[in-house]
């Protein structure tokens, strides 16, 4: 059964255009799209575009660019798409393409060209702009064919046309819409989060001992195409055992043991919007009593860390919240030694916990957008999506009691925050222990 999703219309890429052209005020913004990536030979890496190209354009197709022109006394703002042209015989081998004619039909644009026409119009549209806003170092060979255009505008002076006087990185405008979701992102998120949490649920109902790490990873590949996401939003993480103790573990070849337990981070991407999910659960359906011990302390924190989600407190202040439950855990376990300040002032905390509570969330699992304004946290708005996922992880270490040995837990929920409080987007993934033993039975 595939699900009928909701997809974002193209009248908001429109919409956010416009908006990225108020903020602009005056001069050009240059926008590519990401690179076809060759993999071996003639084999390439699934394609996937540009964020910030897709999030103003909704167009998918690679060799693109986007060209916005603010208005001004002299000229009207104007949208402009560069793309692939229409070409029947490259159709049959590597499927349907727009062609400029049909996508800026299809996509609001007032002009599009062949992108084989950028190196020749790109010079005419700078001129007598006063500034030119581009991904400025995310890529030193479009860096590079930004200053040629600008040259050969340069060149024209003596005919009185004026060249650009500098350079402003996109992003910055960006990054501060991308971090305010709209009703129709959220949804696509909340989508997204579903289909995630089926995959999760899935993982968890298969999981036994002597099966691999990879054979858990099919399912949540599996379920994330059933359900119409078509890849996922990054590696999944399937982590059994003493791998759980290892962050950014993707190997996910090991032999699942009973006795051990099993770390799942994965989450689909979804009309380019990215969900992500951790779980932790035992292998063969029953926690131990030092492994129920760590994973409610980490579950307690997680619910400290999400209470603080809400308008106006800090983004510093969910990440305190959970430190502060983590680090009296580990003295309570025995873990760390000496007062809750003494072991948050030394630091100590950090043989078990070494990361940060969340991240923002989007169109990018890590997604865009400033965590401090000013050099101060910033304050947390409705609409804001972030991760919050504290974790515990405990290697073979002769200074431990062994039953905590090779103990690693995180939990990770997708939270948005409200209007007057917060949505855990990802709130269907069982997470209690009572919970997962029973859909585990």
């Amino acid at each position: 059964m595939t699900m009928q999703t909701f997809t974002i219309p193209i009248q908001s890429y429109l919409k956010r255009r416009q908006l990225f052209a108020q903020h602009m005020q005056t001069g050009i913004a240059i926008i590519p799209t990401a690179p076809e990536r060759i993999r071996n030979r003639d084999a390439h890496y699934p394609y996937r575009f540009d964020s910030y190209f897709y999030y103003l354009s909704g167009f998918s197709e690679p060799e693109a660019v986007l060209v916005i022109v603010a208005k001004t006394d002299k000229v009207p703002e104007k949208h402009i798409l560069f793309c692939r042209a229409k070409d029947k015989e490259r159709e049959i081998w590597d499927g349907y393409r727009y062609g400029p004619e049909a996508a800026k039909e299809a996509f609001n644009f007032d002009e599009t060209y062949p992108v084989t026409q950028l190196d020749e119009i790109l010079p005419t549209l700078l001129a007598d702009q006063p500034v030119i806003y581009t991904a400025l170092g995310h890529d030193s060979s479009w860096d590079q064919r930004i200053i040629r255009w600008m040259n050969q505008v340069r060149d024209q002076i003596r005919t009185g046309v004026t060249a650009p006087e500098k350079i402003t990185d996109c992003r910055v405008i960006m990054d501060e819409m991308r971090l305010i979701k709209s009703s129709e992102e959220l949804q696509v998120m909340q989508q997204a989060a579903n289909i995630s949490v089926q995959a999760h649920q899935r993982a968890m109902q298969i999981t036994k001992p002597d099966k691999y790490e990879y054979e858990i990873e099919a399912e949540l590949l599996y379920t994330f195409n059933r359900l119409g996401a078509r890849f996922p939003a990054y590696t999944s993480i399937v982590a059994g055992g003493a791998n759980a103790c290892v962050l950014h573990y993707v190997d996910n070849t090991a032999e699942l043991k009973s006795g051990d337990l099993l770390l799942i981070d994965a989450g689909c991407e979804l009309h380019g919007y990215a969900s992500d999910i951790t779980r932790t659960f035992p292998i063969n359906g029953k926690f131990s009593a030092a492994q129920k011990d760590v994973y409610q302390l980490v579950l307690n924190a997680q619910a400290a860390a999400i209470a603080q989600v809400k308008p106006g407190n800090l983004w510093n202040e969910p990440h305190q919240a959970a430190l502060q439950v983590l680090a009296q855990g580990f003295i309570d376990l025995g873990l760390c030694h000496g007062s809750l300040d003494g072991v948050l002032e030394s630091e100590d905390y950090k043989r078990f916990y070494m990361h940060r509570t969340g991240h923002w969330l989007g169109m990018d699992v890590h997604d865009a957008g400033q965590y401090k304004q000013r050099g101060a946290w910033r304050a947390l708005q409705p609409g804001m999506v972030l991760t919050v996922e504290p974790g515990c992880y405990i290697r073979a270490d002769d200074n431990v009691a062994e039953h905590f040995w090779n103990i690693g837990i995180r939990i990770e929920d997708d939270v948005v925050v409200t209007a007057s409080n917060h949505n855990i987007l990802t709130a269907a993934a069982p997470k209690t222990i009572a919970d997962i033993e029973e859909l585990m039975q």
